[in-house]
């Protein structure tokens, strides 16, 4: 018998995060694993009179394709995939990991080099209506040291809430930071400041990323200052980077350590001349997501959690730093730390005071 809460994630993502209408041209994407969850929302679409396409991931073709291609396939441009992008008015993208570090030894500066040929492609989805889910998977519940079990709970409890309610919550802290000029951050290791005057906070409700619960900002590109060490690894592309502390000078990182993978993260700096520089600040909201699970997705939601991100800023709010790199990176601050806006306290120690 299928798990119920597979359906009502897919209504929630068709119905709130997509809102998918009579007409729609519909793509989703996913591996085979996601598969009860991806004949929920294909059938829903076709309920609604939309015209839904599946793409079907083969698990290991990403790994074959970087250890196998050449420079010239490297730099080719996918012109089948950005008509696609430009076909669609509504995409899902499903993932579902059987293995969560493939591309750990793959040369970073090939995936960077990739990423910049098909970044006209994300910038065509990003302009439609798009959503991220992270279907569980056993490699998934294993890294978060937990049962198949425990990690579907988890999920399915981060998911299944009312995202309307949510969203309403989130409109007082995106107003504080809306008419804000200066932020700043303390906590263990940590003293940094920025500026974001002039910028619009955006809203993490549950339209793009699900389960989602965040609100976020761009900093003004260059007026970072000042140090801070994170509290969980960073992960990107199957490397785990642990223990980092980054300084700060006039917005760009004037030193960065680790005590796991400094080397994969200096590389990572060094991608382009946006890439040492801030391109979001968010701010964790999901209650139900108390626990590190080395998922982005998740673990940027932490309710208590700050998190910064080297690199390319999301339009919407009004950042300009341009970069192949988008890496988030975590700050805990409910044990010891405070978010300061204006020389007002709105956090400390995980609770909001607003």
């Amino acid at each position: 018998m299928q798990d119920p809460r597979i359906k009502k994630t897919a209504e929630i993502l068709v119905n709130y995060s997509n809102e998918v209408k009579k007409g729609d041209k519909v793509v989703i994407d996913a591996p085979y694993e996601a598969a009860p969850l991806v004949r929920e929302i294909y059938k829903l679409c076709i309920q609604k009179g939309a015209y839904p396409r599946v793409n079907i991931g083969i698990p290991g073709l990403t790994k074959i394709y970087y250890d196998n291609a050449s420079k010239e396939q490297l730099d080719h441009f996918p012109e089948l995939a950005l008509q696609e992008a430009k076909y669609g008015d509504v995409f899902f993208s499903i993932g579902a990991p059987t293995n969560t570090r493939e591309l750990s030894n793959v040369d970073p500066k090939k995936i960077a080099t990739r990423s910049k040929i098909t970044n006209s492609i994300s910038e065509e989805i990003l302009k439609k209506r798009w959503v991220l889910f992270y279907y569980p998977t056993s490699a998934q519940a294993q890294e978060a040291d937990m049962s198949l079990e425990e990690f579907e709970n988890f999920v399915y409890s981060a998911t299944i809430q009312d995202w309307n309610k949510i969203s309403k919550e989130e409109d007082k802290l995106k107003k504080i930071l809306d008419k804000g000029k200066e932020v700043r951050i303390m906590g263990k290791n940590t003293d940094i400041s920025f500026s974001i005057e002039g910028r619009e906070a955006v809203k993490g409700d549950g339209k793009n990323n699900m389960p989602c619960g965040e609100v976020f900002i761009a900093p003004q590109e260059k007026s970072t200052q000042g140090c801070i060490e994170y509290s969980f690894p960073a992960i990107r592309a199957g490397r785990e980077v642990d223990k980092i502390k980054l300084k700060f000078k006039d917005g760009k990182v004037i030193e960065a350590t680790a005590v796991k993978g400094e080397n994969y993260l200096k590389e990572c700096l060094e991608m382009d001349a946006g890439a040492k520089y801030l391109g979001e600040f968010g701010i964790g909201f999901n209650l139900n997501i108390k626990k590190f699970v080395k998922n982005i997705l998740f673990d940027e939601k932490i309710s208590g959690s700050i998190h910064l991100a080297l690199g390319r800023a999301y339009k919407e709010g009004g950042g300009t730093n341009e970069s192949a790199l988008h890496w988030d990176m975590i700050k805990d601050l409910r044990t010891e730390g405070k978010i300061i806006v204006d020389e007002k306290v709105i956090q400390e120690k995980g609770k909001f005071l607003i």
